[in-house]
């Protein structure tokens, strides 16, 4: 442990892994790595690829920390490095099966209650493909607490420290930010269902012609 690591910003341990710290690298990786796995998250929608991703930005991170030309800029960096590594694994993924929602996903449509009661896996699927769609279009004040806290698992105090609120805030911004996110899920299921029944009547009409 580095003298005064816990409370040093981010700025100076950035600067402290840049003249090869390494333990100044590693409580970056603990403040920083559940929002680098959001974000991961939130564009690949695969949870364990965005484990995979994450370590892999790491490694990297370390392996290059002396091209980290501002220290303040550090998070910008880490992005910087985070998307390459999903737009390589994207590429090296062409000629496969679209990556697939796993146990991870099925967690956050659960705890956003976006799927309460049984329904068949292809509809469950579909909740689930609709639910991170439509949390990547969301604000960036409710997209990136909500990514932290249902997809990255962070609790309230790393998400209050990472985001610099208070916590009353924070769970402010989850309600109303869980709160626009039913309401778009029930305006795009109410969308489906009137495109479905348009469908339906002009297929009537047709047989019945």
């Amino acid at each position: 442990m580095i003298d005064g690591g816990a409370d040093a910003s981010e700025e100076e341990l950035a600067a402290r892994s840049r003249a090869g710290d390494r333990a100044a690298f590693e409580m970056l990786v603990r403040r920083t790595g559940r929002w680098v796995f959001a974000r991961l998250y939130l564009q690949s929608g695969d949870a364990h690829r965005a484990e995979d991703l994450t370590q892999e930005t790491f490694f990297t991170a370390w392996q290059q920390i002396e091209q980290l030309i501002d220290p303040s800029a550090f998070r910008g960096w880490i992005c910087l490095i985070a998307q390459r590594k999903l737009l390589d694994a994207a590429k090296a993924q062409t000629r496969k099966k679209r990556w697939g929602r796993r146990a991870a996903a099925e967690e956050v449509a659960e705890v956003l209650s976006l799927a309460a009661s049984p329904m068949a896996q292809a509809e469950m699927k579909e909740q689930r493909e609709r639910a991170l769609a439509l949390l990547r279009g969301m604000p960036a004040e409710y997209r990136v607490p909500l990514a932290l806290r249902y997809l990255a698992g962070a609790d309230y105090e790393t998400i209050t420290k990472q985001l610099a609120m208070s916590n009353g805030s924070l769970r402010g911004l989850l309600q109303r930010g869980l709160a626009m996110l039913r309401e778009r899920m029930n305006a795009g299921g109410a969308a489906k269902r009137e495109i479905t029944e348009h469908t339906e009547t002009q297929r009537a009409q047709r047989k019945s012609d």
